[in-house]
């Protein structure tokens, strides 16, 4: 067995300003103040991260859809049973609101018995007709529950009442996502408000969360994990970041599990090719590894294991269901609030497919995750485990283990898949910690509320404002196209990250900007970019999706360039490149160490570059080789999509350069433009365009 050198992907370090857990008047804290104040939309979206307060917001503005509003009556629904404890009996009025949330115990019915399935359960759709027949004001119920009295009451039996969708991740604008086709006839129909909460608007599959026409209809609150983080008042730094194994993963779990740390596990599934296919094996060699097991505790489930230096470790098994009343109990005691701020309760925590969205374990310092999960918003999930305040927590850290693929060409095409779900999980994570971007063309003045340094605006030079408080940053970029529509600036004010997710979860792109050294970084920034951009906004002008494009790219290129930056003048006392310590120094360092950024400049940047130099430390030098050699192979002849996208840039370089793209150019971009072009001319003899 081997394992890499633990190498932070993306290390970000707070403020400490104490901001994110001050209240205001009305006992709401900065997010929820920004919800509240949105509260006369009929169609409210909040995306905001794990421990920013989705829960109490949501009371606050349900109590005021039914007091002030004139609705009936609101329906909480949440993806499971356990995360329905978040809208328990709230006594607001204790922190200065004008009214408590009050939730009847008959009608929450996540409390009910019976697990979280997916199935009919004809008890609880019961009782949902019976709450809306009644004079009571709030129920809550899982998303399961939700649909199926849905599917038997029809949606104009919830008219004038407030829907609100907790994890609305969950939701899909697939016709086989039913609570997506529900929600869309609710939203046709034009008759409920909606209030849908997020910490992670990205899906792990090609389905957008609504379709666009939908999504238009939503007024966005955004609060982000810049905000939060910078925010608390305990915790200094996140680290996120990944080794590399060969070997089984027990063998190399005791170089990333430390038992003094406050730690979520979550084991692969049986069916993943790290699994030995004995769950509860696993669990007990991992159980051996921290020490001499010495019982159960008979209340809470907890399994007692004897350290050497006498102090007794508490670990909460949720892996093992072979005993429903254990786990039972184990549940129980992980969700007691009584032992919510109690820092010794319990010490490591180890699971499969619980404890991610809505667990709530503010002590947690580390979640490592072995393998990888199906989706980056199971990644972002998991990671927002760790990133909770809690006195004494100054560090948070990200740990992914990934198998290194071994000789079969079976094997490594699953560990490629692997390792491009932990860099797509870590560019997407260095987006959402990085400050927002402003991004305007070059000399049309500064906006009034940024910083732009001692020197204040300067015509003529690059111009980089800054504005603390919510961590956005302006940029200046020449050759930047406006976007001119509303619903393209809408794009390009809240959307850019779904956007940059879909092009990071690209398997055919990321192979190419990782591997294979024949591709130039216009061809991933410029033509992928392009036509990840079209498909998703078929509606826009050609301009405005220029635009998008632009903005995705800068955003996500400024990061890594100045991630890259900073990486390459930091090492540890042995030489080896480490991660930078600051995300957002770098960002700062580039921006100013460039006298014309120009977005020739930017597009000319491969976005995995700076990955790439942290893959090549982390993994076996040869494996890596045998990694690039399988994605070489696989290049594949241009498409007559891309062909045309090419021969339109190639116009364009003719225009500003006098001349025709050249196949002899040294400039391998150039090349690609004039094989592009000459593909195209070929597909339009063949008749391949209408």
């Amino acid at each position: 067995m081997t394992i890499s050198k633990p190498l932070p992907a993306v290390s970000f370090q707070t403020a400490r300003t104490g901001v994110s857990a001050k209240a205001n008047a009305l006992g709401m804290r900065p997010m929820q103040e920004r919800a509240y104040n949105k509260r006369g939309e009929q169609y409210l979206l909040i995306k905001s991260p794990p421990a920013s307060g989705k829960s109490r917001a949501l009371m606050f503005i349900a109590l005021d859809k039914l007091h002030n509003q004139g609705l009936k009556q609101a329906i909480i629904v949440v993806p499971e049973k356990s995360i329905g404890g978040s809208f328990a009996d709230e006594p607001l009025s204790q922190y200065g609101f004008w009214a408590d949330w009050i939730v009847k115990p008959q009608w929450n019915l996540c409390n009910a018995p019976g697990a979280d399935e997916e199935r009919v359960d004809p008890s609880k759709v019961k009782a949902v007709g019976q709450f809306l027949a009644s004079d009571d004001r709030v129920l809550v119920c899982t998303h399961a529950t939700f649909r199926f009295a849905v599917d038997a009451l029809g949606v104009e039996a919830f008219d004038d009442r407030l829907i609100a969708v907790d994890e609305f991740h969950h939701v899909s604008a697939s016709p086989d996502n039913r609570l997506g086709s529900q929600l869309a006839a609710f939203m046709a129909r034009d008759k409920v408000h909606i209030v849908a909460m997020t910490g992670s608007y990205f899906r792990g599959d090609a389905a957008p969360v609504l379709t666009p026409e939908d999504e238009d209809k939503f007024e966005p609150v955004s609060y982000t994990y810049y905000e939060q983080l910078n925010g608390y008042d305990h915790l200094k730094a996140l680290n996120i970041g990944y080794y590399f194994y060969t070997g089984r993963y027990l063998g190399a779990i005791e170089h990333c599990l430390d038992p003094a740390r406050k730690t979520i596990v979550h084991i692969p599934s049986v069916n993943a090719r790290e699994s030995t296919k004995d769950k509860v094996s696993e669990v007990n060699e991992i159980l051996h590894y921290l020490g001499k097991w010495t019982g159960a505790d008979p209340v809470t489930g907890f399994e007692l294991i004897a350290q050497p230096d006498g102090r007794v470790l508490k670990i909460a098994d949720l892996v093992d269901d072979s005993d429903p009343a254990r786990r039972a109990r184990v549940l129980a005691a992980l969700k007691d609030p009584a032992h919510k701020n109690n820092r010794d309760h319990v010490d490591i925590i180890i699971a499969l497919g619980m404890a991610k969205e809505g667990f709530d374990w503010i002590w947690c310092e580390h979640a490592l995750t072995v393998g990888y999960r199906s989706s980056l918003t199971e990644i972002i999930q998991i990671i927002g485990r760790a990133t909770r305040d809690a006195p004494g927590k100054e560090v948070a850290t990200f740990t992914n283990l990934i198998a290194e693929p071994d000789a079969s060409e079976a094997a490594v095409a699953d560990a490629i898949n692997d390792t491009l779900k932990a860099i797509a999980a870590s560019l997407l994570m260095e987006q959402v910690l990085a400050p927002r971007f402003t991004f305007t063309p070059k000399s049309t003045g500064p906006l009034p509320d940024f910083d732009y340094g001692p020197d204040g605006y300067q015509e003529g030079k690059t111009n980089v404002g800054v504005r603390e408080g919510d961590g956005q940053m302006h940029f200046e970029i020449n050759g930047l196209v406006k976007p001119k529509s509303p619903e393209a600036s809408r794009i390009v004010q809240e959307d850019l990250n779904e956007v940059i997710a879909a092009f990071v979860q690209n398997k055919t792109v990321a192979e190419r900007g990782l591997f294979d050294e024949e591709t130039p970084p216009q061809e991933l920034t410029q033509v992928a970019m392009g036509k990840i951009v079209r498909d998703r906004y078929p509606d826009l002008s050609a301009e405005d999706q220029e635009a998008v494009r632009q903005h995705a790219i800068a955003a996500l290129n400024l990061t890594q360039k100045a991630k890259g930056m900073a990486m390459g003048s930091v090492s540890d006392d042995d030489g080896e490149l480490r991660g930078n310590t600051s995300l957002l120094e770098g960002v700062r360092q580039f921006a100013m160490d460039v006298r014309e950024l120009d977005i020739d400049l930017i597009d000319s940047i491969n976005p995995w570059q700076a990955a790439y130099t942290v893959l090549a430390k982390a993994m076996d030098e040869n494996t890596l080789k045998q990694v690039q050699a399988a994605i070489s192979a696989k290049r594949t002849k241009i498409t007559p999509e891309d062909a045309k996208d090419l021969a339109g840039r190639a116009v364009r370089f003719k225009k500003e350069r006098g001349r025709l793209p050249s196949i002899t150019s040294p400039d391998t971009w150039e090349q690609r433009l004039a094989e592009g072009a000459a593909a195209f001319m070929r597909y339009k003899e063949e008749g391949r365009y209408a």
